[in-house]
């Protein structure tokens, strides 16, 4: 139960996070972006917010809300991006303090992008599974006595 009840304040933390930086960026009190994000997760669109909900937003415009909307969308895309690649290092065992600091503090997808490029898994094709299985050594085997019969048989003819 406490598992829960932690995730639900790391969320809470989150949040309040993203709505103090959209409160800086936009220069307008957090409590009008909380109850913004509050309208706009409740399915409103930004006509309906700007136009009928304005007692709410305490006076946010089409505009505001505009911009609040996209960068209420980038800041969850990236934490969301950012809780994957933190637990894809993690369960690589190769995750450290001042790489999770990093990660933490990343601000944009590419910051967030280059840091984990390192760590990033590469594609799982036929060709790196037989590797990883160990026919690489079968198949130099095979290509080299491949071509030498080849040469002999082109000698002998």
């Amino acid at each position: 139960m406490t598992s829960v009840n932690d995730n639900n304040q790391e969320i809470q933390r989150m949040n309040n996070a993203i709505n103090q930086m959209i409160a800086n960026e936009l220069n307008v009190r957090v409590e009008q972006v909380t109850a913004a994000v509050t309208l706009l997760d409740d399915g409103n669109t930004v006509p309906f917010i700007a136009r009928y909900r304005k007692e709410v937003t305490n006076g946010l415009d089409d505009t505001q809300l505009r911009n609040l909307e996209s960068r209420l969308g980038y800041l969850r895309e990236l934490d969301d991006r950012r809780q994957v690649i933190l637990k894809s290092i993690t369960e690589q065992g190769k995750l450290t303090a001042q790489l999770e600091a990093a990660i933490l503090s990343a601000d944009s997808k590419t910051r967030l992008e280059d840091l984990y490029l390192p760590y990033k898994q590469k594609r799982r094709t036929k060709g790196r599974l037989r590797l990883k299985q160990g026919l690489n050594l079968w198949l130099i085997h095979y290509g080299s006595n491949h071509r030498a019969n080849q040469r002999l048989q082109q000698h002998t003819t």
